[in-house]
Parts: C-alpha cells; structure tokens; sequence
C-alpha cells in the first residue's frame, strides 16, 4: 500500500510538528503582542492579512479565493460574510438536498427510522432467526444510523461547498458551546432538528436567541435530563413508573449556568442551581418516542417563589420562570465575559488577549448580546491581525478535513460528504457524538499526538491521490506552469498555491530534503530520462506542514 511506503518522509513532517504544536520546539519564534490601541480598526488589506481573515472565518481558503477578496477588500468580505442570506448557498444545496434525513420532522424521523427489535437482534447475533425473520429487519438505509451519518454528511458538505463560510463557522461553535450527544438516548432522532431550528437560525443573531432556542428544544431537554425534571411531590400519573415521585433533576441547571452562561467562576451559587431547576420544572417533552415536541407541563412546575442571583420570581409564574431566568442569566456581566472569552479563544488565540476580551464583553451588554456585533469587534481588532495571533490555533480534525479539501481545489458528492465525515471520525472528532456536555475542546493539546498525525497524513494522502469515493481533486492544477521535471519548482508552487507562500524555511527544508526520495520524485527504469514529480503525493506532505494544521 503506498501510504506504507512513505513512512519515513511522513515521520520527518510528523515529529518536528508534534514537538512544535506541544510547545517544545516552535516553527518559528513567536514574538511579543505589539501595544495595541483600546479600539477597534478596520480589518487591513494586505495579502497577509487577508489570507490570516480567510483561514479565521472560513474553513480554509480555495484557489483563487485570496484574489477574489484582494478584489473587494478585506473589510467588504468580512461584511458580506456577517450577513449569509445575501450569498449565494447554490454549491452546497445540491448535496444537501440529496440527504432525506435533514429536511424531516423529529416526529417523521421517529416514525421513519425506526429503533430495531432488540430481540430480533440478539437472535441475529447468534444466528438463531428464522428464514422469514430476516425479512422484517429495517433495511440499512432506513436504520437510525442513518440519521447522525447524514447530518455529519451535510456538515461536511457545507464546509467544503458553502460560499457561507462564516455562518458554518458559528453553527459548529454554537453547537459545540451547546453540546449535546446523538449517543444519548432518543437524542438522535432529535439532533437533526436542534442543529436546522435551534442552532443555525441564532448563529449571528443574539446570545438570548440561542439559549431560548436550545432550553427549549426537546434534544437539550433529554440530553441533560430536565425533561424529568419536576416538583418535589410530583407523582408519575401513568407509565411504567406510574404512582411514583420523581423530583427536581439539576443537571440542565447547573451547565446553563456553567456552560452555557456565566462559566465556572460566574458568581452562582449551589442555591442558585437549584432555584434555577426548579424555575425549568415543566419544561418536558412531548411523546418523546413519537412526537419529541417541547411542551410545558404545569403540574410538573414548582409555584412556587424563587430567588436567582438576587433576582425574586414571585410564586405562580409557571412557564415565565425559565424564561425569567434566561433573560436574568444572559444579561448577567459574567455571561459577557464567558462569551467574550470563548469567541477570542476561537478566532483569535488559545489564551485570548485580556484587553480584547474586555472590549468584546463591553460590545455584549451595549448590544444586549449581538453576535455580529461582537465578531466584529474581534474581527476588526489589532489584536487579531497581530504577529503573535497568526497561525497560533491548530485545527481541529473536522476543520482540518475541510480545510484540505478546499485547498485542493476539491468537490463532493453525497458520498463523499459521508466518506469525509468518516475520515474527521477516524482522526478523532466524532461528529455530533461528543458525550460531554463541554462539547470538543477549542485548544490545541488535545488534538496533538502522534497517532492523531499519522492519521491526518494518512487522510492528506488518500484525498490528494483521489482513492475517498465522492470527492474528486486536481493536485496537478495547482502546480500549472511549473516544470514537472524540477520537483524544487514544483514543491514552490505548492508551497504558493496550498500555504499561500507562508511556508518557514524551515518547513520548505525538510519537504525539500524529500524530493531525492524515488517515492516523490519518479524517473525512468534506466534513470536517463527526465525526471516526473509525484504532484499527489508531494501535496500530501505539505498538507501534513506546520503551517498547514495551524489556522
């Protein structure tokens, strides 16, 4: 197998960035934050500054896209990203609108994609069914699995194809900010539905708007247990825990406010997580294995008088209470700071800079948590063009896949999508399936090891050579013009055309020191003839650069 036989050229990529990303033996000195004025500036225009835009608030730049905004200006691109609805969506809308799964209803899911029989199951495991049985198995297309693969599937696509960069963007912060699990329970009938209508709406629109939506909304409401929440005395009037009490459930109260909200150091306290729950008892779902509609119980609610972080509800305000609560929690000075904390931490740098954090916390309560507002802030500021802030995150396996398929010219189909969202599995960021409610983590340690390398590399090589069925790339188009016979011409081409010439020299040094190996560089059976560079497999390993898995 050809990924086999370059272990050695892949190991001297691998180790010099493993070593870089954890700190040991940086790619290249990072200097000190210049002074920084307190306000905001216009977004700069250089080509430098742009190509650091692009890699920000897209998921990588495609051939041609640094023109194409050098066009327009930096500043005019940033606009027309903050508003989606004016770009074109016709890319990616084919694909997605080939994946049935992603315009149904939670009802239609349930009744269209069925749970299996357990005990038809057990007895096809051990090969005990009947010849009929197998008949009334739910055929693959048609099993629950189908669901999650196509919602990663359209993800992918819209990453790769969507010419809505920066709204994909904020869908994947916002839902990884409000994470829930496809792996929870009937969660995975239901995450289809949370993603279109509770996540994607709001991505730019107000911080309150996403708590509201994702507080009421059936997958948060089973994935952190307040669906069962209820008054101290609620007896279960039917069902199989009929004639029992059941009782407050804090587990939704306490990540709002942890999580969602305020963050860890916010100023609650254990009473207010439970003044909190009791203000969400009610809120519970519908037939959740039929319907999964939200729906307030009054039954279930505790009437009675609350007090959260100073703030009385008085006694009899039923659904009001969470609502209360919310308008309480998100207008709070610590949700400013939490949110202005996370979104720095995503475009700007691991450990966000105090004073854009502050400005961007300032823009939060003047705006009453405008999201564009804030991204502009953040977007336009010193501090985000600054020298230290370049190249300063690493991707995320789901950003990286993206990210190489967009450098490459690449496009999918709906199998491709799938064969994507695959690949960001198998790297190590299992699409809507992360278990704990913090979601992925935003920094870089956790995504670097050798083992997450080695299967980054792989994946740069099985995309660059076309062997992913559905995704089809033109490594050779990125190299036109340059002598096939001179692989040092062809490496700085690539260098060019994938970094958008931001290759250290040290980078181009070690992918240089691969070009006498006969795996990239093929010559004729009696080494007299010209010299022809393997254009895939040397676009593999700047795929596999420093600069490549920095953002």
């Amino acid at each position: 197998m050809r990924a086999g036989l370059i272990a050695r050229p892949l190991l001297l990529i691998a180790i010099p960035f493993a070593l870089s990303s954890c700190g040991l033996a940086p790619t290249r000195p990072v200097p000190a934050a210049p002074a920084v004025s307190s306000a905001p500036t216009s977004a700069p225009t250089s080509d430098a500054a742009i190509t650091h835009l692009l890699s920000r608030i897209t998921f990588g730049p495609r051939p041609g896209d640094l023109e194409r905004v050098r066009s327009i200006g930096g500043p005019a691109y940033l606009e027309q990203q903050l508003h989606p609805a004016r770009i074109d969506y016709a890319p990616a809308a084919e694909v997605v609108g080939a994946l049935p799964t992603l315009s149904l209803s939670i009802a239609e899911l349930l009744q269209q994609y069925p749970r299996p029989d357990p005990a038809l199951l057990d007895r096809a495991r051990a090969g005990e069914m009947s010849q009929q049985e197998p008949a009334t198995m739910t055929p693959p297309e048609r099993r629950p699995a189908r669901i999650v693969s196509e919602l990663a599937a359209a993800k992918l696509a819209r990453a790769v194809m969507s010419d809505r960069q920066l709204q994909e963007v904020m869908v994947d912060f916002w839902f990884n900010h409000f994470n829930v699990s496809a792996d929870k329970g009937v969660v995975r009938w239901y995450v289809t539905a949370y993603e279109r209508d509770a996540i994607r709406p709001h991505a730019l629109a107000t911080f309150r708007d996403l708590v509201r939506a994702t507080a009421a909304h059936p997958a948060m409401l089973w994935y952190l247990d307040n669906w069962a929440s209820t008054r101290a005395d609620f007896v279960i009037p039917q069902g199989p825990n009929q004639g029992r009490t059941a009782g407050l459930n804090e587990n939704y109260a306490r990540e709002l406010m942890e999580l969602h909200t305020l963050g860890v150091d916010g100023g609650y306290t254990q009473g207010d997580v439970r003044e909190v729950a009791r203000a969400f008892t009610g809120w519970t779902i519908d037939r959740p294995r039929e319907q999964g509609r939200f729906t307030f119980r009054p039954a279930m609610h505790d009437i009675g008088p609350k007090t959260v972080l100073g703030h009385r509800l008085p006694a009899g305000g039923g659904q009001a209470d969470g609502e209360r609560v919310i308008d309480i929690l998100t207008r709070h000075p610590s949700t400013a700071r939490f949110i202005a904390t996370k979104l720095t931490r995503r475009f700007v740098a691991d450990d966000p800079p105090p004073a854009l954090v502050a400005r961007v916390a300032a823009v939060y309560q003047r705006t009453d948590g405008d999201i564009r507002a804030m991204l502009r802030t953040i977007l336009t500021a010193p501090e985000f063009y600054a020298a230290s802030a370049r190249r300063a995150k690493i991707k995320k396996p789901f950003e990286f896949v993206a990210s190489s398929v967009r450098a490459l010219g690449g496009t999918v189909d709906t199998r491709g999508a799938e064969a994507l969202a695959r690949a960001v599995g198998t790297i190590g960021e299992r699409l809507y399936q992360a278990e704990p409610p913090t979601g992925y983590p935003d920094r870089a340690e956790p995504w670097i090891n050798p083992g997450a390398l080695l299967a980054r590399l792989n994946f740069a090589l099985h995309l660059s050579g076309n062997r992913l069925d559905g995704v089809r790339v033109d490594p050779v188009a990125l190299v036109r013009g340059a002598d096939r016979t001179r692989p040092d011409d062809v490496l700085d081409h690539l260098l060019g055309t994938v970094l958008l010439g931001q290759a250290t020299a040290g980078t181009r040094a070690v992918l240089a020191a691969q070009l006498e190996d006969a795996r990239v560089v093929r010559k004729t059976a009696d080494d007299r003839g010209p010299a022809d560079t393997d254009v895939g497999l040397l676009t593999a390993l700047v795929l596999g650069s420093p600069e490549f898995q920095r953002r």
